[in-house]
């Protein structure tokens, strides 16, 4: 059975500076953590109770009673699965064909529907300022569905990405020119602001072009949730 260490662990990595000083995270659901599994990730632990024991038999995991993952899960209605896996050193950077940026986007759901997305349109590498939300955060991980699992996402000061950066920099801007007017070169980086307000002035300097989605419908309706303006942004990448 699981330790009161173990169960007292888990319960610290809600908490982004537990994450950091034991350098440790947990996922739960089988579908994300079976994805996980089968990935880089190194294992620490796989808590399941008995119903998923045999789901599970041929990884080396501890039986928890479905008392004890209530108490320690992110999730209204636990899955019957948890694992805590190491959180890796920062990898090779990856020679991406296109590269998506965030500029401190804070929603963990919006944050874990682009990697989702990244994953969907084949874009490895994800930078994030240091005011992202944390892509370790249990709301994050839950929303990628398992496809933090194959993109690479840094945290960094953007300023000294872009200064080591030779490809063009479009960023999403509400006055931008119309994407779908744009010859988009096949690599390239593409920058999305905050939810609020948007690309900030210090990354605005960065951007060599400024690009929108237009808007067909009413001038009373607010913003594209950057999630969604992703989306459309990315598959616009994707189409030539």
């Amino acid at each position: 059975m699981v330790s009161k260490k173990w169960l007292k662990d888990v319960k610290r990595l809600h908490q982004k500076k537990y994450r950091n000083e034991l350098e440790l995270f947990f996922v739960e659901g089988i579908k994300t953590v079976k994805e996980l599994l089968h990935s880089n990730y190194s294992l620490e632990k796989l808590l399941v109770t008995a119903e998923h024991s045999d789901e599970f038999k041929n990884f080396d995991c501890d039986e928890i009673t479905a008392e004890d993952l209530k108490k320690i899960s992110a999730l209204k209605t636990p899955s019957g699965v948890l694992a805590v896996f190491k959180i890796p050193t920062s990898a090779k950077t990856i020679e991406a064909d296109w590269t998506l940026v965030l500029d401190d986007v804070r929603d963990p759901g919006n944050l874990g529907t682009i990697i989702r997305l990244c994953d969907w349109f084949g874009i490895q590498r994800l930078v994030c300022s240091v005011q992202t939300v944390d892509c370790y955060n249990p709301k994050v991980l839950q929303a990628t569905m398992g496809s933090i699992a194959r993109v690479q996402v840094e945290y960094t000061e953007l300023a000294s990405f872009f200064n080591n950066n030779t490809l063009p920099v479009y960023g999403a801007f509400m006055d931008g020119a119309p994407v779908y007017g744009e010859n988009l070169p096949k690599k390239g980086v593409l920058v999305m602001g905050n939810e609020a307000n948007g690309i900030s002035k210090k990354v605005e300097d960065f951007c060599n072009k400024r690009v929108c989605i237009p808007q067909f419908g009413s001038p009373h309706t607010e913003s594209l949730n950057v999630a969604t303006a992703t989306a459309i942004l990315l598959n616009e990448l994707r189409r030539g």
